[in-house]
C-alpha cells in the first residue's frame, strides 16, 4: 500500500490568506493530496528569551512571524474541499482552553463530515504559555492529560460530565457532536510522552529531523512499548517533513533531510517512506514566495513522489 501524502496549508505572512487557503486546498485534493495541515504558533518575543525550540542561541525563522490560527486555516480549507483529512501537526494544546477546544474540534468534523485529525503537542515557549495563560508551563502534560480526558467526553454520549484539576463539566448535553470518533495524535518526543500516546492516543507525529535511521530507531521503540503495555490497537502514523527547497539543491553529505531541490527532496521521501509509517505530511511553504510557487512546488512533489514508488 502506497503511503499516503498530505500538504502544509499556508499560514505564514507572505501569504493572502482569505484567498490562498481555499485556493491551494482546492489544488492540493485536486492534485491527489490526501490530508491538508496546519501547524501553531502564538507570537514572536522581541527580543527572544529563549532559543528556537528551546535551544539557547537558535534564532526564530522570519516565517514565524505572523502565523494564522490554525482553526480557522482548516476551517477555510474545509469549505473549498470535499476528501481531504484535515489534521494539525500540531496543536500546542495547553495553550487553549480544554472544554472550548473540544467543542471547536468536534464542531469542525461535523461540517466537514469526518475529516479532522487533531494532532496535539506541549510546546516548548515559554513566552506564548505566558500569553495563553491557561496554565503555567510547568503544568503542561498534566494539562495535555486532561485535555485528551476532556475531548473524549465532550465528543462522547450525552450527558457530558467530567471533573478535573482546570476542568469541570457537570452533566450536560454538549453539540455538536463530532461526525465520528476523531483521531488524536501526539507528537511524543519525551519517555513520558511515548506512554501518554500508547496508553491514551490515537497515533504519533514524528518530525522527520534526524533522517531515516532515526526515525526506524523511534518507530521501533514506541512498538515495543506498545507491546510491553499490551496495546492492541494499531497507532497511526503521520511524519512531518519540513523541506527547505532551493532549486539547484545542495551539495555534500552533510544536508540536512527534506533540504534542497525537487529531486533530494523526493529521495528523502523515499528514504523515510520505507520504515513504513502510514502517511507523510509535506510542509513546503516556508521558503516560497506566494501561493502559485507553492502550488507548482506542490504538483512537482507529488508527481515525483508517486513516479518513484511512494
Amino acid at each position: 500500500m502506497a503511503t499516503r501524502l498530505g500538504l502544509g496549508l499556508p499560514q505564514n505572512k507572505q501569504y493572502d490568506l482569505g484567498r490562498d487557503v481555499p485556493d491551494v486546498a482546492r489544488t492540493a485534493e485536486r492534485i491527489g493530496y490526501e490530508s491538508l495541515w496546519v501547524y501553531e504558533r502564538l507570537l514572536v518575543p522581541e527580543p527572544a528569551r529563549q532559543g528556537l525550540y528551546g535551544v539557547e542561541g537558535l534564532p526564530w525563522p522570519d516565517s514565524y512571524r505572523g502565523v494564522a490560527e490554525p482553526l480557522v486555516t482548516l476551517t477555510l480549507a474545509a469549505a473549498a474541499t470535499e476528501r481531504a483529512r484535515l489534521g494539525t501537526s500540531v496543536l500546542v494544546a495547553p495553550l487553549h482552553v480544554p472544554f472550548q477546544l473540544a467543542k471547536a474540534l468536534a464542531t469542525l468534523d461535523a461540517v466537514s463530515g469526518g475529516r479532522v485529525l487533531a494532532g496535539l503537542g506541549t510546546g516548548w515557549s515559554h513566552d506564548e504559555y505566558a500569553a495563553a495563560s491557561v496554565r503555567p508551563f510547568e503544568e503542561r502534560g498534566q494539562v495535555l492529560d486532561e485535555l485528551i480526558e476532556v475531548c473524549r467526553a465532550v465528543w462522547g454520549p450525552d450527558p457530558v460530565s467530567y471533573e478535573g484539576r482546570v476542568t469541570t463539566v457537570n452533566p450536560s448535553v454538549v453539540g455538536p457532536k463530532p461526525a465520528r470518533p476523531i483521531p488524536i495524535l501526539l507528537a511524543a518526543g519525551s519517555a513520558k510522552a511515548r506512554r501518554r500516546l500508547v496508553d491514551h492516543a490515537d497515533g504519533w507525529l514524528p518530525v522527520g529531523m534526524g533522517g531515516p535511521e532515526v526515525l526506524a530507531a523511534q518507530w521501533k521503540e514506541l512498538q515495543e512499548l506498545a507491546a510491553e503495555r499490551g496495546r492492541t490497537e494499531p497507532i497511526q502514523t503521520v511524519l512531518r517533513a519540513n523541506p527547505r527547497y532551493r532549486a539547484g539543491g545542495y551539495a555534500g553529505t552533510d544536508r540536512q533531510p527534506f533540504h534542497g531541490s525537487v529531486d533530494q527532496i523526493v529521495e528523502d521521501l523515499v528514504a523515510h517512506a520505507e520504515v513504513g509509517l502510514d502517511e507523510i505530511l509535506i510542509d513546503l511553504q516556508h521558503d516560497l514566495r506566494d501561493a502559485q510557487e507553492l502550488k507548482d512546488l506542490a504538483a512537482e512533489v507529488y508527481e515525483k513522489a508517486r513516479a518513484a514508488g511512494i
